[in-house]
């Protein structure tokens, strides 16, 4: 390779790596995030603080919102193959208090919701909520959402657990429109 040649291929190849690695490091998000996702539709502001840079949005698993799906049921919400969100729906016979000692294990630093707008109890850990609350309906007299959030979202962990509350309590309520629970 002649001194000439030399001096015009390695500057080429070193602006071509450059535009390569700055390319793969562009980041953001680069999907759109559904009306819906489990069947349930999604409050993409209460959502957001869990989301993070990639190509993909991807749901899967059961419908948490059809009443003709059996119980129990698990959704994953995602992206890149990676887990943001994942619901189990159970259902139950009587209302189950997620501060019971029973389900403590699922917690870090389990706290109690106060106010849960659509009646039934809640408890809100640092990467996880459970929700139980009354349906009625001849599938199910009472639901536990069970949640758990991906690492991710946000470093105050106080403003961590507010965003994973409001997704809590704003997704199983849409839930409950979506299930017909009339309690």
């Amino acid at each position: 390779m002649t001194n000439a040649l030399r001096r015009t291929v390695g500057p080429v190849a070193l602006t071509c790596c450059l535009a390569l690695s700055l390319a793969a490091c562009g980041g953001g998000r680069e999907y759109t995030v559904p009306q819906q996702a489990c069947g349930v539709p999604l409050d993409k502001k209460a959502l957001d603080p869990f989301l993070v840079d990639g190509e993909e949005f991807k749901v899967r698993g059961d419908s948490l919102g059809d009443p003709k799906v059996e119980y129990p049921r698990y959704c994953v919400i995602g992206v890149d193959g990676s887990r943001v969100v994942g619901i189990h729906l159970y259902k139950e016979d009587e209302l189950v208090d997620p501060m019971d000692d029973l389900w403590s294990h699922r917690f870090e630093n389990r706290e109690k919701v106060k106010d849960v707008p659509f009646g039934g109890l809640a408890a809100v850990g640092d990467r996880n909520a459970m929700v139980t609350t009354r349906c009625a309906t001849p599938q199910a007299n009472y639901l536990i959402a069970d949640m758990s959030f991906a690492a991710k979202a946000g470093d105050d962990l106080a403003e961590r657990r507010k965003d994973i509350e409001a997704f809590a309590l704003g997704f199983v309520a849409e839930m409950k429109k979506e299930l017909g629970c009339t309690k």
